[in-house]
């Protein structure tokens, strides 16, 4: 994630309200009352849906921005206005620092065949093409010819692990292999924007967690700002750089994922978390206290900030010598090393 000072995408009080005449609404319902909140009552009150309500954040250039809620949040209606497949009611959505929401149909036809990329949960391919036709198809689009779109397809379709399987038709394909097909065809074109709509929650918990790792090595490789949708909070804890939060429409909370577990805002957001094994998402650098005299404190296990607060519990406990364990009667029956009590607690992140 880079640190530049314009942003990849910056929402401005975004809306997107449903129901007749919801342009003039939304602007008599903020000129009439004094928070967003009210004005959403006030559109309700017209018979009118809020779907979105005043959101406003930034996703940094190459960053994984996840937005997640419950059905009905209005999580899935956001990302379609921020890419614009949904104009929206109010606000201001940029692009690089272009605001797309005055963009003219061209434009949008531009931006989409290269610059924007989108991945949905219903993969959307073409029964009657091959994969490498599949994954070449934006190219088509883009009008390159056909050598060299099937060629920087092959590309693609190398990184998200289909080789091999060029040729195939989507029926012959198992339901991740298609879900890799429409990654692949999203990225063909070099997207630097790269939207992505629940694309694994269809898919078996096996393959979605090997997606999953696929995914997050296919970011590290083209640091492509991503903003992704999920309902499901480890899913959101294991991808995001930052997760925003949904409820009714509204933002309620923007944080790393150790903010999102260990300083909820509310009990909706606690909700989310409360079956969450905090120790595996919370870092050091979250409970650590800075300064202090360790001149007689106790062995350095080598703590790192960005350990997690299970391997940092793990690390400490391999100082201690192991202990007796005893039945009922007090007998001795043989010794466990504290180390691999902490060990024994912790999940595979490959699992």
């Amino acid at each position: 994630m880079s640190d530049t000072s314009t942003p990849a995408i910056t929402c401005q009080n975004v809306w997107q309200v449903f129901g007749a005449h919801a342009d003039s609404a939304l602007k008599q319902a903020l000129s009439e009352t004094q928070s967003a909140e009210e004005a959403a009552a006030a559109l309700r009150a017209k018979g009118l849906t809020p779907a979105v309500q005043d959101a406003t954040f930034e996703v940094k250039e190459g960053e994984l921005f996840v937005i997640m809620g419950l059905s009905g949040s209005g999580k899935s209606t956001l990302i379609r206005c921020i890419s614009q497949l949904l104009p929206g009611t109010g606000g201001d959505i940029l692009i690089d620092g272009e605001n797309i929401r005055t963009a003219s149909p061209k434009r949008l036809i531009e931006l989409r065949r290269n610059k924007l990329g989108m991945v949905f949960q219903h993969f959307g391919l073409f029964p009657h093409m091959s994969v490498a036709e599949n994954v070449a198809y934006p190219l088509r689009v883009q009008g390159m010819r056909k050598k060299g779109r099937l060629a920087k397809a092959q590309q693609v379709i190398e990184l998200v692990g289909l080789g091999g399987r060029e040729k195939n038709f989507p029926r012959e394909l198992s339901g991740g292999q298609r879900q890799r097909v429409g990654i692949a065809r999203s990225l063909v074109a070099d997207c630097s924007v790269w939207f992505l709509d629940e694309p694994f929650s269809a898919l078996d918990p096996l393959i979605r967690r090997q997606l999953q790792d696929e995914f997050l090595d296919i970011q590290a490789k083209l640091k492509t700002t991503i903003v992704f949708i999920t309902h499901d909070i480890n899913e959101a804890l294991k991808l995001a750089d930052r997760i925003a939060i949904m409820r009714d429409g509204k933002i309620v909370q923007i944080g790393t994922p150790s903010d999102i577990v260990l300083n909820p805002v509310d009990d909706y957001v606690r909700e989310f978390s409360k079956d969450v094994a905090k120790g595996q998402h919370a870092h050091v650098a979250s409970v650590m206290q800075t300064g202090g005299d360790l001149s007689h404190g106790p062995d350095d296990p080598g703590l790192r900030r960005d350990m997690t607060l299970d391997a940092a519990l793990a690390r400490c406990m391999e100082l201690y010598e192991p202990v007796p364990v005893r039945d009922e009667n007090g007998a001795l029956l043989g010794v466990v090393n504290p180390a691999d009590l902490a060990a024994a607690l912790q999940v595979d992140p490959a699992a």
